[in-house]
């Protein structure tokens, strides 16, 4: 078993000591942990604008950038944990998130959280296998 660090030019850097994901290499398949992924423009390093919709694209935008840069993609989800400031936004990212998951849903839990990074309002990570 070998672990590689992931780090794709077209996700957000990592705003702290962490990498953007871990893929754990083994005879027969390997698994992708993912970090939680805010809605940070990867070219401004900026959250974009705009309410949890539009914040729950560009997080799943950026998901699929790191999935790419490990050679996987959204149909390699397996477990996905949403992260919101307010569960009455649930609806609304679940409108988008379903525009990215469409066939052979991923397992998935969502919990309301006190805060997140740069005042964001959803941060997804997810765990992919392949």
């Amino acid at each position: 078993m070998s672990n590689r660090i992931i780090a794709g030019e077209a996700a957000p850097r990592a705003i702290g000591p962490y990498s953007q994901a871990v893929l754990v290499e083994r005879p027969g398949g390997a698994t992708l942990y993912c970090a939680g992924q805010i809605p940070l423009d990867p070219a401004t390093g900026e959250l974009v604008a705009g309410d949890v919709r539009a914040q729950t694209e560009r997080v799943l935008r950026n998901v699929e950038a790191v999935l790419a840069a490990a050679g996987m993609g959204l149909a390699q989800v397996v477990k996905s944990t949403v992260f919101l400031v307010d569960l009455a936004d649930f609806a609304a990212m679940n409108e988008v998130y379903a525009r990215f998951f469409t066939a052979a849903f991923p397992a998935r839990s969502t919990v309301q959280v006190a805060a997140l990074p740069r005042g964001a309002r959803v941060e997804i990570e997810v765990v992919a296998a392949g």
